[in-house]
């Protein structure tokens, strides 16, 4: 089971902005060219998105389902990756002070991927893993350093 963890220096509203935004997942989801509801209104359990994985000149359509959120703590979602399978990939928000601790667990449901799961797979799941929460990480602190800039009540008059 692949689980990894960062302390990101941002508030858990704003990891749970970006979480909570479906056509976002490209901007941190290693391996994710682009992405867009499908299904629902992401993130309520049910709803999905659809997403492409591009491997130079080719391209993959594959959708990722919430099955458990807790708004602002828990996204639990199953990504379906073609002949791959499907997993399971959790995301825990925890306050740290003033920042977010995010906790990634990902391990494989079906298909392929659990079939081929050993020791190998999961050093490569935790470097996707490592280079995702950078990413995660650097959207939210930017955008935590720009509501720090922004005047007071800019945010509450609806210029946010």
């Amino acid at each position: 089971m692949a689980v990894r963890h960062r302390l990101i220096k941002a508030s858990p509203d704003v990891v749970w902005d970006v979480l909570a935004d479906g056509t976002r997942y490209g901007d941190w989801v290693v391996g994710t060219a682009s992405s867009e509801p499908k299904r629902g209104q992401w993130p309520q359990e049910g709803s999905s998105i659809g997403y492409e994985i591009r491997l130079g000149p080719f391209s993959l359509g594959n959708e990722t389902v919430v099955r458990r959120c807790r708004e602002k703590s828990v996204l639990e979602l199953e990504a379906r990756a073609g002949f791959l399978g499907t997993a399971r990939i959790a995301i825990e928000l925890r306050e740290w002070g003033r920042h977010c601790l995010v906790i990634v667990d990902e391990h494989p449901l079906q298909g392929a991927g659990g079939t081929l799961h050993n020791s190998g797979f999961e050093v490569l799941i935790q470097l996707r893993h490592r280079t995702m929460l950078a990413r995660l990480a650097g959207i939210c602190e930017d955008g935590e350093r720009d509501r720090a800039r922004r005047p007071r009540g800019e945010e509450a008059a609806g210029h946010a």
